[in-house]
């Protein structure tokens, strides 16, 4: 079992099923498939509460460029194919997977909550597998 901690904005997006992973910053262990994530929002405080029980379904390598509007997920070489995501559409069919609104949205997220981040290398975490049309 693995925890992940989110903002209360996406408790209901991941209760309704269109928020379908978490991009998450490079660290010694983040879950692995078929490994049971529970989802918290307020994770180590008095209002932690328990959104979710869901099941691994990916972990693969993400590279957000949000000043060049790209989303990368996965390598080159690996056994998933990689996802290379630069249109309009595609990136408004990864933010709402994501929980936002829009690409628009998503980038100012990060911008707000990560000071100014311009581009960002981590992990994607997935308990539902991509949108179809981001994998075409």
């Amino acid at each position: 079992m693995v925890a992940y901690s989110f903002q209360k904005q996406f408790a209901t997006p991941i209760l309704d099923g269109t928020k379908g992973g978490t991009i998450r910053a490079d660290r010694k262990r983040h879950a692995r498939p078929g490994e049971e994530l529970q989802l918290y929002t307020g994770m180590r405080t008095k209002h932690c509460r328990l959104i979710s029980r869901e099941t691994c379904a990916g972990v693969t390598p993400i590279r957000l460029y949000l000043k060049g509007d790209r989303v990368i997920i996965g390598e080159a070489g690996a056994r998933t194919p990689r996802v290379d995501i630069r249109s309009a559409r595609a990136l408004d069919i990864f933010a709402r997977f994501d929980g936002f609104v829009e690409w628009d949205a998503l980038c100012s997220f990060w911008r707000e909550t990560h000071e100014a981040l311009q581009d960002f290398s981590g992990q994607h975490i997935r308990w539902l597998d991509l949108p179809l049309e981001l994998l075409r």
